[in-house]
């Protein structure tokens, strides 16, 4: 399994590979303007110039701690009144129009209110994140626990198990492998909103990086800041696995 993993990751690699030296060799042969298309190399230039000025980490880690801190209040939320929700019809009944109402909303338009409300702050950052994740997290825990068999609950219930003990001896552990992939999809989606907030009201971030860039018709910075959100969510999506992994180890085994 293991070997196999590496030969994908090496052919992964080497179509990556392929297609930047496809790049470099098109922008330098003259056939796309470098204004609106440099090259991998100028772009790697600008990069390492940041890093020496000290700016790019800042970025970085700044946009990163907006995406964690609000995702993770998100989450929070979210995983508890999901699995309510899900396990009964009543509560649903009454705050399903809430969340029907909420959903749609893209995060884009919960800016004007944060900014009312709490200011240029980090906290109008995380509430940006909050908004754009909380929603669509609770409909996923909600569909993960209606999902589970009702086999398996009336059986923990006939052995004379408890409302509570059924939620966390059976609902969770079923219903969690499900609960994790969609809030691994989450997480992602969280950079979309983050990025949203950054390019409107901050001085820091990747957001703000893309904009700068775009203003100054520095297009090498722009495509920078992109190439950085993209690694940024690769290594938080592997470090969300390897959390997995150690979650459920029985799915791990299972799909092996």
């Amino acid at each position: 399994m293991r070997f196999l993993e590496r030969r994908l990751g090496f052919v992964g690699f080497c179509s990556f590979l392929a297609f930047v030296s496809v790049w470099e060799a098109v922008t330098r042969g003259g056939w796309i303007e470098p204004l609106f298309l440099p090259a991998p190399s100028r772009v790697l230039q600008r990069a390492v110039l940041m890093y020496q000025d000290q700016n790019l980490v800042v970025h970085v880690l700044a946009s990163a701690r907006r995406v964690l801190v609000g995702f993770a209040i998100a989450a929070v939320a979210a995983v508890p009144l999901g699995i309510l929700l899900g396990s009964s019809r009543l509560l649903r009944a009454a705050v399903d129009p809430l969340l029907s109402i909420i959903r749609p909303l893209p995060s884009m338009s919960w800016i004007p209110l944060s900014l009312l409300w709490l200011g240029i702050a980090e906290s109008q950052k995380y509430s940006i994140v909050f908004m754009g994740s909380f929603a669509p997290s609770v409909l996923y825990v909600m569909e993960a626990t209606r999902n589970i068999d009702p086999l398996f609950v009336r059986a923990a219930r006939n052995l004379g198990a408890s409302r509570t003990a059924v939620l966390y001896e059976v609902v969770l552990p079923g219903a969690l492998p499900s609960i994790l992939a969609g809030l691994k999809v989450m997480l992602g989606i969280a950079w979309t909103t983050v990025i949203s907030a950054e390019l409107v009201a901050a001085k820091t971030g990747l957001g703000f990086l893309i904009m700068n860039g775009k203003e100054y018709f520095l297009t090498e910075q722009v495509l920078l800041g992109m190439a950085l959100i993209s690694a940024t969510v690769v290594c938080i999506d592997r470090t969300f696995t390897w959390v997995e992994r150690r979650l459920i180890p029985w799915r791990v085994e299972a799909t092996r």
